[in-house]
């Protein structure tokens, strides 16, 4: 049993009508399967259970303290709910354990989750001092601390440009080189004195706090992020039944430009522009539910601040594919002969 408190207490899922009623369609009938890639502490789960008595949830989670807390915000809905201690990359392999080759819904709510901000000794949050963990599954793997001092300075230096986006990536990590060879880093206060010191006075007054861009590159590498879920939301846009569909919360560019690239892909026709008559293989396997990217209110930012930087895009699946079908512009193989029968319910 967690001591950190209840879950509804702590988090507020972003845009959380919105997400329900975009997926609600696809989960009216009796077992229909809506996948949480990315439970957190069970926010956007809760309420699809709580609108669609008829669905059953699988929740995927790495952090074990999220999963705990989820499970106790879930417990009311019994079996309908089965947690799964796993990546978002591991959706593939977490749906044949299950015996789901379809799935009625899926979403993913991207990014680093109120639980690990909220927590100092999570490393994750740049206003206090803490140590430099930044793990989303505390069990495994390196942490910030380790690659802050044992990267190679030209790959730190990708990591900081490519995901935090980051101007004075090259600065910032010969600073970081000499003052490691010093001591090696610990603790999140020492990386902000030095990015105060090397980030431009009016970049920091009009490009935010100093550490944000780093803090969220150091992030993503940890926990490799964009990777997983690169190969996760094909595996998803895969899996979902004819009629089925697919929501995408991301919190920065990196993340839109991955959904916006793999749900336009299947929006579009795959057709060459000089063929005279579209073939059926060609026809788009998606249809867009979102124009562009939506964003929260006023009302829901001066709420939960946390939303400000929220996108999502949403999509349904419209015709079966058999054979190969195109997933961000390129070819994959499927793995399965789609059924028009929506996927069933967790054994």
């Amino acid at each position: 049993m967690t001591t950190r408190g209840h879950a509804a207490d702590r988090h507020v899922p972003v845009l959380r009508d919105r997400v329900v009623g975009l997926l609600g369609p696809a989960l009216e009938r009796p077992g229909a399967v809506y996948v949480d890639a990315t439970l957190g502490m069970g926010g956007h789960a809760e309420a699809v259970l709580a609108a669609h008595p008829q669905a059953v949830l699988v929740g995927l989670d790495r952090d074990h303290e999220a999963l705990a807390l989820a499970g106790e915000r879930l417990a009311p809905y019994g079996d309908r709910a089965r947690l799964v201690h796993a990546v978002d990359a591991d959706l593939e392999d977490v749906l044949d354990d299950l015996d789901l080759p379809t799935v009625d819904a899926v979403l993913f709510d991207l990014g680093v989750s109120s639980l690990q901000l909220d927590e100092d000794d999570r490393g994750f949050a740049y206003r206090v001092d803490a140590p430099l963990d930044m793990r989303m599954d505390q069990a495994t793997g390196p942490t910030a601390a380790d690659v802050l001092n044992t990267y190679e300075p030209g790959e730190l230096v990708r990591i900081l440009a490519q995901y935090g986006e980051e101007k004075f990536a090259r600065p910032i990590v010969k600073a970081v080189v000499r003052e490691r060879e010093r001591e090696p880093f610990t603790t999140s206060a020492r990386l902000v004195d030095l990015l105060r010191g090397v980030v431009p006075a009016a970049s920091q007054r009009s490009g935010g706090h100093p550490a944000k861009r780093t803090f969220q590159a150091l992030r993503i590498e940890v926990n490799g992020e964009l990777a997983g879920y690169e190969q996760a939301l094909p595996v998803a846009v895969d899996r979902l039944a004819v009629g089925g569909r697919v929501a995408v919360l991301s919190y920065h560019s990196l993340e839109d430009r991955i959904t916006k690239q793999v749900l336009t892909a299947g929006a579009r026709s795959s057709a060459p522009p000089d063929l005279p008559v579209e073939l059926p293989e060609h026809a788009p396997y998606l249809r867009l539910l979102t124009r562009g990217a939506e964003v929260p209110d006023e009302a829901e930012t001066q709420q939960n601040p946390r939303s400000a930087s929220a996108r999502l895009r949403a999509a349904e699946r419209t015709r079966d594919t058999t054979g190969t079908m195109r997933v961000s512009g390129s070819m994959r193989t499927t793995r399965t002969t789609r059924s028009t029968t929506r996927g069933r319910e967790p054994r």
